[in-house]
């Protein structure tokens, strides 16, 4: 039979490097590449043409699921495991939306996991129990736009810059913001970009 080719895409070199190990010891599994941010892993999936891609969710540039969006845009046959240390339902409901096949808990024994890319590989949808009743609990109010401004909010830019950066004027940018203060309840820009990020809304 053959083994299921797996791209791993980790930023902490030391879990990529565990997870990498812990896989290969598997006699059906193997582990063909392995990547530190988004960029990378979108490279390796192109290159390699795994079966399955497991892939954290904060990684440098693009994030986890903005991986799984890009490879569902592409009509990439790979299927997506997300294995992340965060159990937000944002989070979840936005992999759903992204058409990831599975979503795990890093916290997970390493027998679930592997149960997990086996399941994956064989067509099923994979979440984890303690994900899968929460999954829905609170709505995304946030558009597109205001959660893309609340990202740049969120590394420190003034309105100046995003307004600079997205080519928008600023007033334009400050009403964005002060729209999605108003439906997180935050009292400040700064606010709303930590409630968003509790969440998983970014």
């Amino acid at each position: 039979m053959k083994p299921i080719r797996v791209v791993l895409a980790e930023d902490q070199a030391m879990v990529l490097g565990a997870f990498a190990a812990l896989l290969d010891l598997q006699p059906d599994v193997t582990v063909v590449a392995t990547a530190g941010n988004g960029d990378a892993a979108l490279a390796a999936v192109e290159r390699h043409q795994p079966d399955i891609l497991l892939t954290d969710i904060e990684m440098p540039g693009r994030t986890g699921l903005d991986v799984a969006a890009e490879l569902r845009r592409r009509a990439d046959p790979v299927r997506v495991l997300i294995v992340t240390t965060f159990a937000r339902s944002g989070y979840l409901r936005r992999a759903m939306e992204a058409g990831v096949a599975g979503y795990v808990l890093k916290d997970a024994p390493i027998a679930e996991l592997v149960t997990a890319l086996r399941r994956v590989h064989a067509g099923e949808r994979v979440v984890a129990p303690e994900l899968a009743m929460a999954a829905w609990d609170q709505a995304d109010p946030l558009t597109e736009r205001e959660r893309e401004l609340l990202r740049e909010v969120a590394t420190g830019a003034t309105n100046a810059d995003i307004a600079a950066r997205l080519h928008l004027a600023e007033g334009t940018v400050r009403n964005y913001l002060s729209t999605a203060m108003a439906k997180l309840g935050a009292r400040n820009r700064t606010e709303a970009a930590n409630t968003a990020h509790t969440h998983g809304w970014l």
